[in-house]
């Protein structure tokens, strides 16, 4: 752990030029089998980039960086990107960035080294004829609750309302909600969660179904090996009003650097991407109450489905397509990888992008594919939509 964040600044990342400010994106192929092109961004940060977050219709994009800054980014009707907005969020690394639900109106959440998140809303100017049609972005509160690094940021799925999630160094993962949504200057702490390791990242699940309560998983880095179970699930229980440690996946005892539930179109058991030294694919699948016992949280068979070591380096971002088929992982080697399931429910890989956004050889993805099992579950899977997220390097002290 660093004493000061001067102290020892971020390794450059092979994903971008060491100590610039790149951001690629990859538009999704015209038709099935068709190749991605990539479009480069000179992001103009001044130092490494964390997090590249899509809004909800992939129209719009944000980036945050050691630099201290967030930047919004909209896409034109030629498909390039264009910065409309660039400010000075924090007082030490922003380490994520993420959207809410566009129902709540353009808002953004990050977070810091500066031992803080903070909400941003876009205003579009009326006051005057200088200002109108021309927007700006204001803070609308901060969040200071955290001793230590505020090391990932969430907004819930927005059937629970307006809530955001945050987890720190601290080992707590602490939910807000802004009980009226046309005042985000209000917020209440609803919960903190002790997870007795320090947390790295964490994902809600996004299924709506009144059969599966909120739920939100919590991925920790701590390096000491000699600790199992980095990653913790949590149930909400509507009797207590209360969340409560449901599973723990004690097969992962490397460190966590990302963490993803994958979207959810009615199946009945949930999935998790996990990224650490590896890729790993978990199934979630609910016991029967009478075995699970009532009143507690819900019990789960869990089973890995799929664990990739092709990265051959630390996978640092997990992220899954909107129906939740196809998988997008980044890593130290430089590129990004795409999983999907086939028609026998077994994961394999379907592209490899380098970090210049050139395809990779075909030859490479008949490659050993790692651990696969088949039990997976997955229907016919829908094509490709746009790899969210996929920023990597080494951060967080």
């Amino acid at each position: 752990s660093l004493s000061a964040e001067q102290e020892a600044p971020n390794p450059p990342s092979p994903l971008r030029d060491p100590g610039l400010t790149e951001a690629r994106a990859f538009p999704q192929p015209e038709a099935a089998g068709g190749m991605f092109v990539a479009r480069s961004i000179a992001a103009d940060h001044k130092d490494l980039i964390h997090d590249v977050s899509f809004d909800f219709h992939g129209r719009r994009m944000a980036t945050c960086s050691s630099d201290q800054s967030v930047k919004v980014w909209d896409k034109g009707e030629s498909g390039e990107w264009h910065c409309t907005a660039s400010w000075k969020t924090h007082s030490g690394s922003v380490w994520r960035v993420t959207w809410a639900h566009p129902e709540f109106g353009q808002v953004l959440a990050s977070c810091s080294f500066d031992r803080t998140a903070a909400v941003w809303e876009e205003i579009v100017g009326e006051s005057n004829d200088k200002l109108r049609g021309q927007s700006h972005w204001v803070k609308r509160t901060t969040l200071v609750d955290s001793r230590t690094s505020v090391t990932d940021v969430k907004f819930a799925p927005k059937h629970m309302g307006l809530v955001l999630a945050t987890c720190s160094a601290d080992g707590v993962v602490r939910i807000y909600e802004a009980p009226d949504v046309m005042n985000l200057s209000q917020w209440s702490l609803q919960h903190e969660i002790s997870c007795k390791l320090n947390c790295s990242c964490i994902s809600w699940n996004p299924s709506s179904s009144r059969s599966h309560p909120p739920m939100i998983a919590v991925g920790s880095d701590d390096s000491s090996t000699n600790v199992g179970g980095k990653v913790q699930v949590y149930e909400y229980n509507e009797n207590t009003r209360k969340y409560a440690k449901a599973e723990t996946l004690i097969t992962v005892t490397d460190p966590v650097h990302d963490i993803a539930f994958a979207p959810n179109l009615g199946r009945s058991f949930h999935i998790l991407a996990v990224a650490n030294k590896d890729v790993r694919i978990f199934t979630l699948k609910p016991l029967r109450k009478e075995l699970s016992g009532s009143g507690g949280p819900t019990k789960f068979e869990i089973q890995t489905v799929a664990q990739f070591e092709n990265h051959n380096s630390q996978v640092w971002r997990v992220s899954w397509n909107i129906t939740g088929t196809v998988l997008a992982s980044s890593g130290d080697d430089g590129c990004v990888r795409l999983w999907k399931a086939n028609y026998m429910d077994n994961w394999k890989c379907t592209g490899i992008l380098k970090g210049d956004g050139s395809p990779v050889n075909n030859a490479l993805l008949q490659q050993p594919l790692g651990i696969v099992n088949s039990s997976s579950v997955f229907g016919s899977s829908s094509s490709q939509n746009t790899v969210n997220g996929t920023s990597s390097g080494g951060r967080k002290p």
